[in-house]
């Protein structure tokens, strides 16, 4: 039996699907492992190089095994998916796994560290409460709207919507009266949990020299630099600033020929600007 040189993982949340093959291509191994049993199986193995999609739990899972001194690559499952032979299965992962790690082409997702985790569950706690505000706001809103108080359709009006409230309140009946002092009692209480979050990033990214140069950034404050810290390990694997755009879904505005809106005469005065020339 041969050294397994190459292993495709798939991880699940309970049964995880192992395909390792030697350095010619023969299968070696192809097995079910229970969550417990990962770790003990790549302790036994010697050093070998470990592909798997990356998710959720995939960060953790690679630091783990890459412990045992294997080389762990993780992969983005869109990569992953054209390498699958046949009908969707935990096998066919997999093996489809095992072979696209080993593509010269394949681009990997860095592994990030504990720390680099933790920055970015910030961000997230920090996005979910802010979240958790604008639909209790929008929900006081619209509650206060159906007895006759009208207030501004911002965040910002809470305030607003706060005094009306108080004003008003002895026109409403009691339950409505007591389930809206609950849901200002919430509110205030989000806004405090987003304070906090934001003061534990602001102190972090004070700390982050790289964190400090991208607030230098016009238009990028210190929640926005904590954030690419958090979810780019290495800038390097962009090859480009285009690229790295790309990635959090941006794209270059369109200057093209025909979105330009020529001036009807160089002695217009909208020539210069560009715009739409009301003279023709």
């Amino acid at each position: 039996m041969g050294t397994i040189s190459t292993i495709g993982l798939d991880l699940a949340k309970n049964v995880f699907q192992v395909h390792g093959i030697d350095s010619l291509g023969n299968i070696l191994v192809r097995r079910r492992l229970r969550r417990g049993e990962v770790l003990r199986f790549f302790e036994t193995l010697p050093p070998c190089l470990v592909g798997m999609e990356a998710c959720g739990t995939s960060h953790y899972r690679a630091r783990s095994i890459a412990a045992f001194g294997h080389t762990v690559r993780m992969m983005p499952p869109v990569y992953v998916k054209p390498y699958v032979k046949r009908g969707k299965t935990d096998a066919a992962d997999a093996e489809a796994i095992c072979e696209a790690v080993t593509r010269p082409t394949m681009r990997f997702v860095p592994v990030r560290s504990p720390a680099q985790q933790a920055a970015l569950l910030q961000q997230k706690t920090r996005d979910l409460r802010v979240r958790q505000r604008t639909m209790q706001v929008n929900a006081l809103r619209g509650h206060l709207a159906g007895f006759g108080i009208i207030s501004a359709v911002v965040v910002a009006g809470l305030n607003q919507m706060i005094t009306l409230l108080h004003a008003e309140q002895e026109m409403l009946p009691g339950p409505a009266r007591k389930l809206f002092q609950e849901t200002v009692a919430h509110l205030r209480a989000l806004e405090q949990r987003i304070d906090d979050i934001e003061k534990q990033i602001i102190a972090e990214h004070r700390a982050i020299s790289v964190s400090r140069q991208l607030a230098g950034i016009p238009g990028i404050g210190p929640i926005t630099a904590s954030a690419i810290v958090a979810a780019v390990p290495d800038a390097s694997t962009f090859r480009s600033d285009r690229q790295f755009a790309a990635w959090p879904g941006l794209r270059a505005r369109s200057e093209s020929f025909s979105s330009l809106t020529m001036p009807c005469c160089p002695s217009c005065e909208h020539a210069d600007r560009g715009d739409q020339c009301p003279c023709g």
